[in-house]
């Protein structure tokens, strides 16, 4: 199956495994790599830029394919060092970047002054404009269905993708609510020339977190998720449990940020995926829990979805082209 994004970062399939926070480690993204996707270790995972430079070497000890590595950017009261991941990433030889967050500017002259292709990962077509005039290579435009950060718009994916098809020039990949060949052949119907996979591949065999979490994952519903920091402009999808919903009862009884912070403190959520304590703190997770029903490898996993897609395009869609109508 070849798009516009297989030819631009020379991977197999159009699918790629998105930058997970805890959970974009080496063995996941070498073992989507190995499969024919694009994977993208999260950099901001690892404590330390010289722990990032440990895993890149770690995911080339696994595979002999590329990976990217993500790279998130957002405000804080101490931020991390980005400039030294930054350089990390440049030294290391990594030729792709998934940025997400803030504006990716400060970043991109460096890294297409090493060769390094990038994409930016947008919730709204008029973000997708404007990260397509900075010259990012290609786009992850994320529907309202998303894990993690899924804007202020709440425009779910069957209007977003066509809307971002429409607009743009550049490749692009939709993200939210994908798991399965259905999935992809929808997103290529829709527009987009592949698609991001999270939720999903945190339930596979390679995926570094605790069996109690994906066999939730496996569970849960398409209802089982909480957004969350909706009044303080800054939503995020996670998954339902007491933690999340603590947070937002005292949200809409008036509380700030302050008052919920230690909820919410990414350590917390760290220690779920270590312990398996499903209600321990805040995880992220996306509507497409619904369409989760197994825990496969990444081979198997990417091989159905891409089976599946190319079964319904050139079988069930193509027979009902030019088919005579029922009496």
């Amino acid at each position: 199956m070849r798009t516009r994004f297989t030819e631009l970062f020379g991977v197999e399939h159009p699918i790629a495994q998105g930058g997970m926070q805890w959970v974009g480690r080496a063995p996941l993204v070498a073992a989507v790599a190995n499969a024919g996707g694009l994977g993208f270790i999260t950099a901001l995972t690892q404590p330390t830029p010289e722990d990032l430079r440990a895993e890149i070497r770690r995911c080339r000890e696994l595979t002999d394919k590329n990976f990217g590595v993500n790279l998130t950017i957002l405000p804080a009261i101490t931020p991390p060092p980005y400039a030294e991941y930054r350089q990390v990433i440049i030294d290391e030889g990594v030729p792709f970047v998934e940025t997400a967050g803030s504006n990716p500017i400060e970043h991109l002259e460096h890294f297409h002054s090493a060769g390094i292709k990038v994409i930016h990962k947008c919730t709204s077509v008029r973000h997708g404009i404007k990260a397509q005039n900075l010259g990012v290579d290609a786009l992850s435009i994320d529907g309202f269905e998303c894990a993690g950060h899924p804007g202020e718009d709440d425009v779910p994916g069957l209007i977003l993708l066509p809307a971002a098809a429409d607009a743009l020039e550049i490749p692009f990949i939709a993200s939210g609510g994908f798991g399965d060949g259905r999935g992809l052949a929808a997103a290529l119907a829709l527009g987009a020339d592949g698609i991001n996979m999270g939720t999903r591949f945190m339930a596979t065999v390679e995926s570094g977190i605790h069996q109690n979490v994906k066999d939730r994952l496996v569970e849960a519903g398409e209802r089982d998720t909480q957004l969350i920091f909706r009044q303080l402009r800054n939503t995020a999808r996670v998954a339902d449990n007491a933690v999340s919903r603590e947070v937002v009862e005292k949200l809409k009884a008036g509380a700030q940020f302050e008052d919920i912070r230690d909820l919410v403190a990414g350590k917390r959520g760290a220690i779920v995926y270590e312990t398996g304590d499903l209600d321990h703190g805040i995880w992220s997770a996306g509507m497409v829990q619904a369409l989760i029903r197994d825990i496969p490898t990444c081979e198997e996993l990417i091989t159905r979805i891409v089976r599946d897609a190319e079964e319904i395009i050139t079988g069930r869609l193509a027979g009902m082209v030019g088919a005579p109508a029922a009496v």
